[in-house]
């Protein structure tokens, strides 16, 4: 049987437009497998709410991933799906997103019967550290970072805006800002008011102390910092959090398994072996 160049070519072009479609089956074997035997170590159910920046095909643009409707509906699926006594392990890598689809995950973790832990590699902010607070127990990395979960009108924290009136007569402000004011008045007090509900749970048994409630709500809702402000483990500690620090090493695996979309040149670049002490040569003695 003869082959001809063209031929060559057309077999060239069909398994170079298979290869990223068997990578990508093979990556998703590669996460079951990992996700499994985490379960198994644990004897939880692992649900897994990683966001990365990713890129379009083609056009290599970038597009902002965040806590979605969609998100939600996966997650409460995977929550109604796991029974009463089989503890839920949650791992959040994400920078928050709709406060509507964050507070339905957070109310299906509170009334899940068993302990719920969330596991925070890197950062979960605003609406992330919104179902930390739901969850029992909250694990860190060292250099992992939470966030405020103040509510924000559009490119305005709702705080801010309040202080507007504060430091202005009514006469002199816009009613525009009068409808912001008030918007954020009642936003603030529906975020606290969550807030609390996730603080004062009691199932299996109660993860915050009553006195430090008041503190961690006033911290976290009124805007004393700026939204993107990151809580460090010690500060989520002096707080008063549930928090551990220390993550099992099977999660940065985890995590190693949801890559971000690499561009042609590489932003973070390192020998990926640990470095081990060698001892130092003595000095040369001079004759």
């Amino acid at each position: 049987m003869n082959f001809h160049f063209f031929d060559l070519f057309w077999i060239f072009l069909v398994l170079s437009s298979l290869q990223p479609l068997i990578q990508r089956r093979a990556l998703e074997r590669r996460r079951v497998q990992c996700i499994r035997e985490f379960e198994q170590q644990r004897n939880s159910r692992a649900i897994l709410l990683i966001h990365r920046q990713e890129s379009i095909s083609l056009l290599g643009i970038p597009v902002s991933r965040f806590i979605s409707i969609e998100d939600s509906e996966q997650v409460l699926r995977a929550i109604r799906l796991t029974p009463p006594d089989v503890p839920i392990d949650l791992i959040l890598h994400t920078p928050g997103g709709l406060v509507l689809a964050t507070e339905q995950i957070a109310r299906a973790l509170l009334r899940h019967s068993a302990k719920v832990t969330v596991f925070v590699p890197h950062y979960a902010m605003s609406g992330g550290t919104m179902l930390a607070l739901a969850a029992d127990e909250i694990v860190m990395d060292e250099n992992a970072v939470l966030g405020p979960v103040d509510p924000q009108l559009g490119n305005f924290p709702a705080a801010s805006v309040l202080r507007v009136i504060e430091q202005k007569p009514v006469s002199a402000v816009e009613d525009q800002t009068l409808i912001m004011a008030d918007l954020s008045r009642k936003a603030i007090n529906q975020v606290q008011r969550f807030v609390r509900t996730l603080l004062e749970d009691d199932m299996p048994r109660q993860k915050i102390s009553p006195e430090k409630i008041d503190e961690i709500v006033e911290a976290l809702t009124t805007g004393r910092v700026t939204h993107d402000y990151p809580i460090p483990v010690e500060e989520a500690t002096a707080l008063g959090l549930p928090v551990t620090a220390g993550l099992p090493k099977i999660i940065y695996a985890l995590m190693d398994l949801y890559p971000q979309p690499q561009n042609n040149r590489p932003t973070v670049q390192y020998i990926p072996l640990p470095y081990e002490s060698r001892p130092m040569m003595p000095p040369e003695k001079k004759s």
